[in-house]
């Protein structure tokens, strides 16, 4: 991208009113240099370009868009944690989210388009190749792991397939397939690509590195993560998710690995800009696919409709804000912290985002987040949680008690001054006095 193509797109966000932290910025002028020009709001002159949206369409603008993109014209969400944006989403293919980043870009970012033919295309041509890596149970059966090395050796990649102890002999536990991982990562330097040792690689995966992601998996049925295809850049924020996720399954061995990884992701992007891709079903084809025979890679398992997990509740917990790829209102939408020698947290939970205008939302989690960073007030961690329900505020206000944060409830719209963090402080000192001094 020449220096005159990066100052029109800072001048275009600046007009919109759109604040990008560096990971967003960089992900979006990657995206300039692929399709074309930015634009605000509206379909390009020409036949292709990138669509920067500012506010949620209603149902008819949103299907107007859809009819009037094609292939060569990605969309990207700046302010896409907004519920807002989720039936536009809905009709576009995902491509990727990028996670908040503090004040200087307190948003999540997504960016889509129609289908993944254009990156399919020009991926081939990716020099950095990713180092396939799996395990299976010592003992069993090797001809998967064989036919898995040979597929692999078939297209000139590297490898390291090992079988590794493990507590049943007929499959791998979370915290073992993680511990394998961590392990791999120490021990190479190039981008990782774990794929289950039953499966079996038909063309060259290099999507992932191509795209230049600190992480990439496939979400089946659009919700649910799947730890069988998980790509790891050599980014700090890739090995972040990756020793969060070692640190949750070590912690809970019982509980099922999509979930694992998905509190794992959530509590990631909520922390740092987490430059996320989610696959494509060809990374994750199963038999009996319809599109078995064009996969990338394609998992010995038979094709269901049932989820992956064994836990149906989880469902109704997630699947509405992964499908847009969001982290949802019963995780913190953004993680800070002030200096470590900074007391307790506090949580604020900004309520009725659904019924407000998304312009209002944008802005007080900027005021909130710009508050934290000027003068954390003695706090030294703020959760800020996004609820477009009642039940939702319950849900956030049962964990922050838990975790004994002070919690504080605010509306979009709401004024938040500078010294917003340290009224709050002053306040409760003020509330402590007249406890202990009646």
């Amino acid at each position: 991208m020449t220096d005159e193509t990066r100052a029109n797109l800072d001048r275009l966000l600046q007009s919109g009113g759109i604040r990008l932290g560096r990971p967003q910025r960089d992900r979006l002028a990657w995206l300039v240099g692929q399709y074309g020009a930015p634009t605000l709001d509206g379909v390009p002159d020409g036949r292709n370009g990138v669509i920067i949206l500012e506010e949620p369409p209603s149902g008819a603008a949103a299907e107007l868009l859809y009819r009037a993109l094609n292939p060569a014209c990605a969309v990207v969400i700046p302010r896409s944690e907004n519920p807002g944006f989720d039936f536009l989403k809905s009709k576009l293919t995902e491509f990727g989210t990028v996670g908040p980043c503090g004040a200087d870009g307190p948003h999540e970012m997504w960016w889509g388009g129609i289908g993944w033919s254009k990156f399919l295309v020009t991926a081939d041509a990716c020099t950095l190749r990713p180092r396939i890596i799996s395990c299976y149970p010592r003992g069993s059966d090797e001809a998967a792991p064989l036919r898995l090395r040979q597929s692999v050796e078939r297209l000139h990649l590297d490898c390291h397939i090992e079988p590794v102890e493990t507590e049943f002999d007929d499959r791998i536990l979370c915290f073992e397939k993680a511990e394998f991982i961590v392990r791999m990562w120490n021990k190479y330097r190039e981008p990782l690509l774990y794929v289950d040792a039953e499966a079996a690689l038909r063309e060259a995966p290099l999507l992932p590195s191509f795209l230049g992601c600190d992480v990439a998996l496939h979400k089946w049925n659009r919700w649910e993560m799947s730890a069988r295809t998980l790509y790891l850049g050599r980014s700090a924020d890739a090995e972040r998710l990756l020793r969060t996720w070692q640190q949750l399954a070590a912690s809970y061995p019982a509980i099922w690995e999509g979930y694992l990884l998905d509190q794992a992701w959530s509590l990631t992007s909520s922390q740092v800009p987490l430059d996320t891709v989610w696959l494509p079903r060809s990374y994750h084809a199963l038999n009996g696919d319809l599109s078995a025979m064009r996969a990338t890679i394609l998992h010995d398992q038979q094709t269901t409709t049932l989820e992956l997990g064994p836990d149906p509740g989880f469902a109704g917990i997630v699947r509405t804000a992964r499908r847009a790829g969001r982290t949802g209102a019963r995780d913190a939408f953004m993680v800070m912290t002030s200096k470590p020698e900074a007391g307790n947290g506090i949580a604020v939970i900004l309520r009725d985002i659904s019924t407000s205008d998304a312009g209002a939302v944008a802005a007080t989690v900027e005021a909130v987040t710009g508050a934290y960073a000027a003068d954390c007030g003695g706090y030294g961690r703020l959760e800020l949680s996004l609820c477009a329900w009642q039940e939702d505020v319950g849900a956030v206000r049962e964990a922050a008690g838990l975790a004994r944060y002070r919690i504080l409830e605010i509306a979009p719209g709401q004024r938040i001054a500078n010294d917003f963090f340290a009224t709050c402080a002053s306040d409760d000192a003020v509330t402590t006095a007249r406890h202990l001094f009646p």
